[in-house]
Formats: structure tokens, C-alpha cells, sequence
């Protein structure tokens, strides 16, 4: 078995680079698998735009992997991000992990970029075509609803021969997009027992279809948080996914000490999932001094009850 524990952001916590570098630093040298940055275009939140913080990432790190937590399809032009992205895995060395899914219904870029959103799901399963023929091949010809191309080509290709695809996505259409064109699924909002019942039905579907999706290769995310539920900076943040998900969220983060991280990770562990995207709760500060900790306490932990192979 094989658990991997990364971490990741979604609103930029920090008063500026200097403070997000310290924390990646942090990251690098403490022995975190993987760093993952989500995909907003729109937001009066502050959050960094994915694409470009990977290549950031690529410059900035020597170890460590790095992801999008997921990149919406339909908001981005298919060659264009099959480009970046064979970009950056060169740049890197072989360290990108992509991740794609349709992106939420309720973010705010569909009305402010007047995109239909019923044309999610489409546009996606076209995008993900696309771009792992252009990873692949010579020259692609491609006649969908949404996109067409004539000869198609890019260069430099993707360092890893096999350039991982994970999607995003709990639904029935992202289940049965997983099975058709998945290396991995990367969870979301689901608490482990939803998890589960992804995983056991991706894996169903990737059958039915001819395929099959490694082990190691089923992912989710949570956030954590040293500490107590009460915190206002943690009750907040709880109050905020269950409006936005309907969800409980006792189910979801991770509150407390490094046992109740780790019982948390091992819950997933138990249906199914292997690989982790923590997300630490709080503003600058505490970001880094939540995954000090999670590097001192939790790392060494996982790595102890679920030991890698030599």
C-alpha cells in the first residue's frame, strides 16, 4: 500500500510571495508528497491562478510533486492547457500531476464569462480527448460540437511517457469520465463513506469499459486543523462548507490532534483511497504552523502504519 499525503490551498492565506515561499520551502523539506493549488478564475477572494502557480512550482522545487485540485475544462481552451501542461512536466522533470474535472455549477465564472453551464460535461469529455492525444500523438484531427482541429501538434511532449489524467467529481458522468479516460480520481467534498462508494463504482465502470485505474490511484482531500472546533477561524470555515454542500461537516474536517488527523486519514484508507490533499485551516501564520506540525506529528505517523515498499 502506498499513502501519500500532499497539501493544498485554495484562497491564498499569506500577506505575499514571501510568506507562500516559506511555507513551500517548508513543504520541500519536510518530506510532503505533493503541493495542489485550485482552480478559480473568478473570485474577490484572493487565490492564485493554477497553471501559472505550477510553473512556479516547477522553478521553485526539486522534490516534490504538484498538481490542480481540479482545473475546470470548460473554461480553458484545450491545446492551450495541453501545452502548459507538457510544458511544465518537461520544466519539471516529470513532477506535474494533472487533475480536470467540469468545474462547479455555482462558481461564479460561468455567468461573468457567459458560458452555459449545461455545457460542462461536453465541452470536458471533448477537452480531455484532446489533450491526451496531443500528449500522445503526431498530429491530431479532431471534429467535436465544441472544438475541431486539423493537424494538431505540440512539442516538446510530456516528460512521463504516461502523463498521469486524474479527474474530479462524484457524479454519475464524472464516474463514467474517470472510467474512460482516468489514470486516478481526486475526491472533493466527500466524506469517506461517499468516497467509498465512488471508488468501489469507478472501478466497476473502468471494467465494463476494458480499463483498469491502479490501486494508489483513488485520492481525497480534507482540511485540518490543530486545535479546537470551536475556534472561530475552524467554526467558520465548517459553516461555509455546509452551506455551500449540504454536508456535515464533522464528517469532513479533521479536528484536533494528530490522532484524529491520522484516525480521518485511515477512514479513507479503509474504502479505498491512498493518496491526500490536506488543506490546513487558518490565515498566514497559522497555515505554516498547522503543517509544521502536521510534518512532525502526522508524517512520520503515516509513514509508520502505512509503510512503502523498498
Amino acid at each position: 500500500m502506498s499513502v501519500a499525503v500532499g497539501l493544498g490551498l485554495m484562497e491564498f492565506p499569506f500577506a505575499g510571495a514571501g510568506d507562500y515561499w516559506r511555507w513551500v520551502d517548508l513543504c520541500e523539506a519536510g518530506g510532503v508528497d505533493s503541493l495542489w493549488q485550485t482552480d478559480r478564475l473568478v473570485s474577490r477572494q484572493p487565490i492564485l491562478e493554477c497553471m501559472t502557480t505550477m510553473a512556479a512550482l516547477a522553478g521553485r522545487t526539486r522534490r516534490m510533486r504538484f498538481g490542480m485540485n481540479v482545473v475546470s475544462l470548460a473554461l480553458r481552451d484545450p491545446v492551450l492547457l495541453a501545452k502548459q501542461c507538457a510544458t511544465i512536466d518537461v520544466l519539471s522533470e516529470g513532477r506535474l500531476l494533472p487533475a480536470f474535472g467540469i468545474g462547479s455549477p455555482l462558481g461564479p465564472e460561468w455567468q461573468a464569462l457567459d458560458i452555459d453551464t449545461k455545457t460542462r460535461g461536453r465541452r470536458t469529455d471533448e477537452s480531455l480527448e484532446i489533450i491526451a492525444r496531443l500528449w500522445r500523438e503526431e498530429s491530431v484531427d479532431f471534429a467535436g460540437k465544441y472544438y475541431r482541429l486539423s493537424g494538431a501538434s505540440i512539442s516538446p511532449r510530456p516528460v512521463q511517457p504516461d502523463l498521469p489524467m486524474w479527474i474530479g467529481g462524484a457524479s454519475d458522468a464524472a464516474i463514467r469520465r474517470t472510467a474512460r479516460y482516468g489514470t486516478g480520481w481526486q475526491g472533493g467534498p466527500e466524506g469517506p463513506a461517499e468516497a467509498g462508494k465512488v471508488v468501489a463504482a469507478i472501478k466497476l465502470a473502468a471494467a465494463e469499459a476494458g480499463r483498469s485505474i491502479d490501486e494508489d490511484h483513488y485520492g481525497a482531500a480534507f482540511p485540518f486543523y490543530f486545535g479546537s472546533a470551536s475556534d472561530s477561524v475552524v467554526s467558520g470555515a465548517m459553516a461555509a462548507y455546509a452551506k455551500r454542500t449540504n454536508r456535515d461537516p464533522a464528517r469532513y474536517f479533521a479536528i484536533g490532534d494528530d490522532t484524529a488527523i491520522l484516525d480521518r486519514v485511515a477512514e479513507y484508507v479503509d474504502v479505498g483511497v491512498q493518496k491526500f490533499i490536506l488543506r490546513p485551516v487558518g490565515d498566514g501564520a497559522s497555515v505554516l504552523a498547522q503543517t509544521r506540525q502536521l510534518i512532525d506529528k502526522v508524517l512520520p505517523r503515516v509513514g509508520a502504519k502505512w509503510p512503502k515498499a523498498a
